[in-house]
């Protein structure tokens, strides 16, 4: 008798909010055994206490209003320029807020980002306006030009490639944002001439420099 196997019948989302529930359970038992640290993130930035005196102050800005977690999040990103365990870990502590509701909303929207971005930044949107106009065809195209994965940053770290669940322009369908800026009705060829251009222009300014020697993406080269 062959064996029948369950299909898995929930929805992408369903499957990806439970994914970062089991993540934030995790996260939440790793605050309780952790204790106050200041790990050290790359030695070129500013000392850690300093940035850490930063989010602090802004927490005592807004009179440690919980509902100003976001912003602080974006205080804590402006500073490190990502974030990490321990300062989630801080931010909870400075709002007393649960360490899985921070982790929890830090992962939910795109903005957020949990190693160092590279030089540029280009994220497709992946909501469902964008996804029915041809999202993925350009990932794929991206992915494949410059050959990284997506949410991953190329060896050279020139450029680190993304996806967002919206990013609230889907009157502009398909949406690519490139270092900020949102370039809408895009294609696979559009976007990736958008971005070579980003990078190429960087490229001539690092040479008009003197600097030169840096090598080049797959798709610039």
């Amino acid at each position: 008798m062959t064996e029948i196997k369950p299909t898995e019948t929930r929805p992408p989302e369903a499957r990806a909010f439970e994914a970062r529930a089991f993540e934030a359970r995790a996260f939440e038992a790793r605050a309780f055994e952790a204790k106050p640290t200041q790990t050290m993130p790359p030695e070129t930035q500013p000392p850690v206490d300093e940035r850490l005196a930063a989010i602090d102050a802004y927490v005592r800005r807004v009179h440690g209003a919980q509902d100003q977690l976001i912003q602080t999040l974006h205080v804590a990103q402006d500073v490190y320029g990502y974030l990490f365990d321990d300062v989630l870990m801080h931010v909870a502590r400075a709002l007393r807020l649960p360490p899985s509701m921070v982790y929890g909303v830090a992962t939910f929207y795109h903005l957020f980002h949990f190693e160092p971005p590279g030089e540029h930044v280009a994220t497709v949107c992946t909501g469902t306006a964008c996804f029915v106009k041809g999202a993925d065809a350009i990932a794929a195209k991206l992915s494949s030009a410059f050959e990284v994965p997506i949410g991953q940053t190329t060896p050279d770290r020139r450029l680190t490639l993304g996806s967002a669940r919206c990013l609230g322009s889907c009157g502009l369908a398909p949406v690519v944002v490139l270092d900020g800026q949102v370039h809408g009705h895009m294609d696979p060829v559009k976007a990736l001439s958008e971005v070579t251009a980003a990078l190429a222009a960087t490229a001539r300014e690092v040479t008009a420099a003197g600097a030169g020697g840096a090598s080049e993406p797959a798709a610039v080269r």
